[in-house]
């Protein structure tokens, strides 16, 4: 994905829909800052180029090599932060596994049979028990508006 010289004075929103981008170049763009988070999902990305002054995403840990030239700065090969010797900052909680989420950055996904806040609950969701009660609240209190409502309808 060629973005070199379109004079962005931010990231632009859309990028974030070109996830499966391999390489990227921003150079030659007055880019004051890139967020980390402009690359959230960007697994598959193995170049970028971007501005001298500024940084690689994540940081030169993100990346195996990263080479300055006169006016840019190129980050290749992104590290999978799971797979590193420097523990995380915030670890995976139990029964949850760490994937890459971008350069820098990491997702915790829930092990299976494990869902829900933390992955704290086994089993599989209770579709039929959370659509029972849906169903029978949305019923109940639907006839308790059609009972309290329908003598203030007019006639015809």
């Amino acid at each position: 994905l060629d973005l070199s010289n379109c004079s962005l004075q931010s990231v632009p929103p859309g990028l974030a829909e070109a996830t499966a981008a391999i390489i990227l170049d921003l150079t030659e763009n007055p880019l004051t800052a890139v967020p980390s988070a402009s690359f959230l999902g960007f697994t598959q990305l193995q170049s970028l180029a971007v501005p001298l002054a500024l940084e690689c995403p994540g940081g030169s840990d993100a990346w195996q090599n990263v080479t300055v030239d006169r006016s840019s700065r190129l980050c290749q090969g992104q590290r999978n932060p799971c797979n590193s010797s420097v523990q995380l900052a915030w670890p995976c909680p139990e029964n949850s596994v760490c994937a890459p989420d971008g350069p820098g950055l990491v997702q915790c996904l829930c092990d299976s049979p494990f869902h829900g806040y933390k992955c704290l609950r086994e089993g599989p969701f209770p579709m039929l028990l959370f659509g029972g009660i849906l169903g029978a609240a949305t019923v109940s209190l639907s006839l308790l508006l059609w009972g309290t409502q329908r003598r203030k309808a007019k006639s015809p």
